[in-house]
């Protein structure tokens, strides 16, 4: 191949490739009910569906293992495939678990990882049912599938947001970002200094949230209690501005959210004014919170209105793909995704 026909990954971008390299794929089963361009992939098992998702972790690029301990490593690697499974309005059942390994690991430090597997499968009442082993040359990486449940009426995808809907958060975001920057400013000390103790009682909360993140499944026992069904829904794993521009784009739809209804906590709004970070920037383009970004009807709203736990940040109209934002002068501004990029 001459460099005069080369494409650059890195000029598509994670989600021109994913469009780019299934342009052809085609669904040859009718019990195939969604396949790419959702959290989960959608099968109809009969009286329900059957949801399944995969998810990898690599060492050097979502993780790094001289602050992750190895069996915060093996809990978040399972959560975050949960997360996806949560994001259909679906229940977790089974995962399976993919690693390859390079032999500066021990069968202990192997042994750590799986405690963090089975504790998280024990917390989300999931069955490990399989994977694969194999031998790796360029460090540490953990493939997970996970399958889950959801009744046929249940299912919430990308694609459902209506005009009028409301925005909603299942909780606060952006304290995953800010724990990851103490994390890489200790490391920094540390190797100037070894013999300086990472200083880290002060960012508990927000470190805690990047290295043992949870998904939000009890929101989907939540949703059942209150007998209401999001019209759509996403998990927030690239920051809440990209998974906005996901809903909008999957439901032709537009939106408007307000900057001071953002949820960030305390913790990490202090934080943020301590690297001199505006708050609103973990706030909309920090990853790996995993909280539930959805819409809901206007009909349901008296059912969550007075829900402490229920974030309502914004509404949907009728604009195609586009998202603004009213910043706390009113001024509005459009969104733009700003958050992890792969390439």
């Amino acid at each position: 191949m001459s460099d005069k026909n080369r494409t650059e990954i890195d000029q598509m971008g994670e989600f021109g490739l994913i469009d780019h390299i299934t342009r052809d794929v085609k669904i040859h089963h009718s019990n195939t009910v969604k396949g790419i361009g959702d959290d989960a992939a959608v099968i109809d098992c009969g009286d329900d569906y059957m949801v399944v998702s995969t998810d990898m972790l690599l060492e050097g690029i979502h993780f790094d293992l001289s602050f992750m301990p190895l069996q915060h490593l093996g809990y978040k690697a399972i959560a975050v495939n949960v997360s996806d499974i949560a994001a259909m309005n679906a229940l977790p059942e089974q995962v399976t678990v993919s690693i390859a390994v390079t032999n500066r690991f021990s069968v202990e430090a192997i042994d750590m990882i799986y405690q963090g597997i089975n504790a998280a499968c024990k917390n989300y009442n999931v069955d490990l049912v399989g994977g694969d082993t194999t031998s790796s040359r360029s460090g540490l990486v953990i493939s997970v599938t996970a399958t889950g449940r959801v009744a046929k009426d249940k299912i919430a995808y990308r694609s459902g947001a209506k005009k009028d809907d409301i925005i909603c958060m299942s909780g606060d975001v952006g304290a995953a970002y800010m724990g990851l920057q103490v994390l890489l400013r200790e490391k920094k000390v540390f190797e100037a200094d070894p013999n300086m103790q990472p200083k880290l009682d002060d960012y508990e909360y927000i470190v805690g949230r990047q290295l043992r993140p949870e998904a939000r499944t009890d929101f989907i026992h939540d949703f059942r209690e209150l007998g209401i069904v999001p019209t759509s829904m996403i998990d927030v794993s690239d920051g809440v501005a990209s998974e906005i521009l996901h809903l909008c784009k999957a439901s032709n739809v537009g939106a408007v959210i307000y900057e001071q209804k953002i949820p960030v906590d305390q913790r990490t709004f202090d934080t943020a004014h301590e690297f001199n970070i505006p708050s609103v920037t973990p706030g909309l383009n920090g990853g790996e919170d995993y909280e539930l970004l959805f819409t809901i009807s206007q009909d349901d709203f008296k059912k969550v209105e007075k829900n402490p736990n229920i974030y309502f940040i914004g509404y949907v109209d009728e604009e195609p793909n586009s998202a603004r934002m009213v910043t706390v002068g009113e001024q509005i501004v459009p969104l733009s995704a700003q958050g992890f990029k792969h390439f």
